[in-house]
């Protein structure tokens, strides 16, 4: 894995690899996990990666398989009330780069990729572990979509650790969420510490050092309000909603 990107070559996947590929000019980044023979599994939100209510649904694309006029006969239909599907690999990618997310990451080098969604320093399950759990959750579900608490990228991680956040009030696993968030965050924490300097450069340090922290805690390899759940124990806490942090839906608020 490199410093600037995880970008591989198809020809080096294995079944068990959390793989993305950046949508909408980098703005944001669709996850999955491959499960050989040219397939993936990954989950949307009837096909589209929306769920926020806010102005960000309009920058989000649509996450689910591109067909042309000519329906790819390699990849399973979404099904309108389920959100985990099948694709091939193009589909997958939508003309997009192919990119491995990278676990057990060097903290060092985890601080120097700003941007999230990329790495994590949790350590992956093995791999025939990690493609169970994807097909389980391909025939029963992973609950609501949310942008924020139960995203692609959350399904990836939860199938290659089986690690789920058990506070509905905070955010997922999600990196690529704490960056949305993290960002702005940054800023507003670190204003109170402009008495310290008046440089804009030391300004700019201190921004970066509050993102990075709050990124480092945010990791899902680093955070404690998760437990480790087998993929049928978590099925069963979706069916009879015990689990609401995977279904925010059921509980929050309509956003008007």
């Amino acid at each position: 894995m490199g410093l600037l990107s995880n970008r591989v070559d198809r020809n080096t996947l294995k079944p068990g690899d959390h793989i993305y590929s950046w949508r909408t000019a980098y703005i944001y980044a669709h996850h999955g996990i491959y499960v050989g023979e040219n397939k993936v599994i990954h989950f949307t939100r009837r096909g589209q990666e929306v769920g926020t209510g806010t102005v960000l649904d309009v920058l989000l694309v649509s996450s689910g398989p591109i067909r042309s006029h000519v329906p790819c006969p390699t990849c399973i239909p979404p099904d309108e009330g389920h959100g985990v599907v099948s694709s091939c690999l193009d589909c997958f990618l939508a003309n997009g780069i192919l990119y491995r997310f990278e676990y057990n990451a060097n903290p060092t080098l985890f601080v120097a990729k700003l941007r999230g969604g990329t790495c994590t320093l949790a350590t992956s399950d093995a791999d025939e572990v990690v493609v169970h759990r994807a097909k389980f959750l391909l025939d029963n579900g992973f609950g609501f979509y949310n942008v924020f608490k139960n995203n692609c990228e959350d399904f990836a991680i939860y199938c290659k650790t089986g690690l789920v956040v058990v506070d509905q009030v905070t955010m997922g696993q999600s990196g690529q969420a704490v960056s949305l968030i993290g960002g702005p965050l940054a800023a507003v924490l670190s204003t109170p510490l402009r008495l310290l300097t008046t440089s804009p450069y030391g300004m700019a340090a201190m921004a970066v050092g509050v993102y990075c922290t709050s990124r480092i805690a945010a990791d899902i390899g680093m955070r404690k309000d998760v437990v480790k759940l087998e993929v049928e124990d978590l099925t069963r806490r979706l069916a009879v909603g015990a689990l609401q942090v995977l279904s925010p839906q059921l509980t929050a608020p309509p956003v008007t």
